[in-house]
């Protein structure tokens, strides 16, 4: 089964730029960090403009963090720009400016947690590794485990059950974590897999089972307007198109927005370090 996984991998990876050869460890890195809760289509053009303007860690370091969060766009989480800032710096300063091969010295890297550190060793130095997002979960519970989603938090028994399946050759184990993943992504979705395209269907415990648990699958019902993420979002937005502080008391971009409800989305930007307060007399902020 996992070699039916490799081969499908062999045959319908998509074309990605981080995938090619002369991608650098940075350029794998930079792209695991973007992907995170972020479709590869909205990913794509911010991942271009970013290596073309901070081609290595030493390139980011010398920047701004406010350059990084603008530059950043509408991806989304902007916390995600400013740990990525704080890691090539971190790279630069310990490291001569490159990206470490093993897990354990990826791990202690600011915002590098236990996927991305295992990604980024084997998509970048194709080391043999344990890569689990919840993509390859989804695969691995249902076609191995007859489980229609994976459990919230990641358990010891599954991580033992997908330690067993990686290949002890390189090689494959790199090609199975991505081919695993693409599976995920593409043919064994949460709400509607394409069972009829996937090379695993004969085989399938979940399928074999009656294919049934979907009801539980998330759905993207929660409202968005109105929503302390979206005030974020427009109080970010705002900041990255000033070349000045802005006086958000009163914006007339703002206008619609509560002041308790500004004042707290204000409160928490400046405490997750993306904004500062300027003038607090005056209500100006800047990234």
């Amino acid at each position: 089964m996992v070699r039916d996984v490799i081969d499908w991998y062999d045959r319908e990876a998509r074309d990605l730029p981080w995938r090619h050869s002369d991608c650098t460890p940075w350029g794998v890195l930079v792209s695991e960090i973007m992907l995170q809760q972020t479709p590869v289509v909205r990913v794509l053009p911010v991942w271009n403009e970013w290596m073309a303007r901070w081609p290595s860690p030493a390139d980011l370091a010398t920047a701004e963090q406010a350059d990084a969060v603008r530059a950043w766009g509408r991806l989304g989480y902007p916390r995600r720009a400013k740990r990525l800032w704080e890691c090539a710096r971190a790279l630069a300063d310990e490291h001569d400016g490159e990206v470490p091969s093993d897990e354990a010295t990826l791990l202690a890297l600011p915002g590098i947690g236990a996927y991305t550190a295992a990604a980024v060793a084997s998509f970048a130095f194709a080391r043999r590794a344990v890569v689990l997002d919840t993509n390859v979960r989804r695969v691995v519970g249902r076609a191995w485990g007859g489980e229609p989603l994976p459990a919230l938090h990641l358990t010891v028994r599954e991580r033992e059950r997908a330690s067993a399946l990686v290949p002890e050759d390189a090689s494959d184990a790199v090609r199975w974590a991505a081919g695993s993943m693409e599976l995920g992504a593409l043919v064994c979705t949460a709400r509607a897999p394409r069972c009829d395209a996937c090379p695993l269907a004969a085989e399938c415990a979940w399928l074999a089972a009656g294919a049934t648990g979907l009801e539980a699958a998330p759905r993207r019902t929660q409202p968005w307007h109105g929503t302390d993420r979206q005030v974020r979002g427009r109080i970010m937005a705002l900041l990255r198109a000033a070349s000045a502080p802005v006086n958000l008391s009163g914006h007339a971009a703002l206008e619609d927005v509560e002041p308790g409800q500004l004042d707290s989305c204000l409160e928490s930007l400046v405490d997750d370090g993306l904004v500062r307060e300027v003038d607090a007399d005056r209500g100006t902020y800047a990234l």
